[in-house]
């Protein structure tokens, strides 16, 4: 086998000096005109990043973030970004701090606040900026230390109410109140509810809404028919299939989520398609804004840019300030789409 590399010599990296020898620009001022500084006319500008592009120039972002003390990197740290509503946040989180030039890395916790623990501190050792979290809930130790550092956080799609943080948040109340509402409407009394585990703070204010909606609608309340199901899939498909062999009646289902809620239609359907096909079933987070299912789905929906582009928002105007005493805490309004 012919050896390719015999007379292939290693390149050597590109510097400041090699375009500065190109273009006729002093290294000072490539450097100034590649940080994008307006004392260098947009045309020079231009022009010496189309050169140090043409030549392969690789800026070194360690020696930038020692200098300037950032590593404009961001972690991202969330439950399971095989959930589809997970990748809709990444993606407008990577989107949003691309605009900003920052990058991002992501870690997932699978639910564990184990994994998230080590998320935390496997970040801070990247020495990241900043860190954008939905937290697993099932401690809060490890929020303590990011507040008692100081390190720059936003929660994203969930809240700790013994702790003071900045999050971005839907309206899981009202949310969860519209869908039992219009359910109760239609003549449902009997409303199954698959609900997320309850030391999420979503599960929580979405079984108030639940609850509240019974109550405005002098409806009586049947606490058989709140059942916890894990948020991750599987399952509810193994709940469902238990609450039909012990014979509890309902005549709707409410879930946690949309994802929670195709696995309840798919498994009603295995289990007697002719017996359960006229049963409404309701989910949220409208994840069919973004992605193309057969099934059409009413659910509970809200505008899932809006919170990932807003706790980007908070997380770096926080970075900017170092400290700050009022914390910015959003609740993004929902609303129920009938398919």
């Amino acid at each position: 086998m012919k050896d390719l590399s015999e007379n292939k010599g290693r390149k050597k990296k590109i510097t400041l000096k090699d375009i500065a020898k190109k273009t006729g620009f002093s290294a000072n001022t490539i450097s100034r005109a590649l940080k994008n500084k307006e004392d260098i006319s947009k045309a020079t500008r231009e022009y010496i990043y189309k050169v140090s592009k043409e030549m392969g120039y690789i800026p070194n972002s360690i020696a930038g973030s020692l200098r300037s003390g950032k590593t404009r990197t961001i972690a991202t740290i969330v439950p399971d970004i095989s959930d589809p509503l997970i990748a809709i946040w990444v993606k407008d989180i990577e989107t949003r701090l691309r605009l900003n030039n920052y990058n991002t890395f992501i870690i997932n916790t699978e639910e564990e606040y184990e994994i998230e623990e080590d998320a935390i501190f496997f970040a801070l050792s990247k020495n990241v900026d900043g860190i954008i979290l939905c937290p697993t809930q099932k401690d809060n130790k490890d929020i303590k230390f990011l507040i008692n550092n100081g390190v720059p956080f936003v929660l994203l799609g969930r809240r700790f109410y013994d702790l003071e943080t900045d999050y971005v948040i839907s309206d899981d109340v009202h949310g969860s109140f519209l869908a039992i509402d219009y359910l109760i409407k239609k003549g449902h009394k009997k409303i199954l509810f698959m609900n997320g585990p309850g030391y999420i703070s979503s599960a929580k204010e979405r079984l108030e809404g639940y609850k509240k909606a019974f109550v405005e609608n002098n409806v009586k309340l049947d606490e058989n028919l709140i059942k916890e199901v894990g948020n991750t899939s599987g399952y509810s498909i193994k709940a469902i299939n238990k609450i039909i062999q012990e014979g509890l009646e309902f005549s709707a289902v409410f879930a946690f989520s949309d994802i929670v809620a195709w696995e309840i239609i798919y498994a009603l359907q295995n289990i007697d398609k002719n017996r359960f096909k006229n049963i409404p079933v309701i989910g949220f987070d409208n994840i069919q804004s973004r992605f193309f299912y057969p099934y059409p789905l009413t659910t509970v929906n809200y505008s899932k840019k809006k919170i990932a582009y807003k706790a980007v928002d908070i997380l770096l105007s926080n970075i900017e300030e170092k400290f700050h005493d009022n914390f910015k805490q959003y609740i993004f309004e929902t609303n129920l789409i009938v398919r």
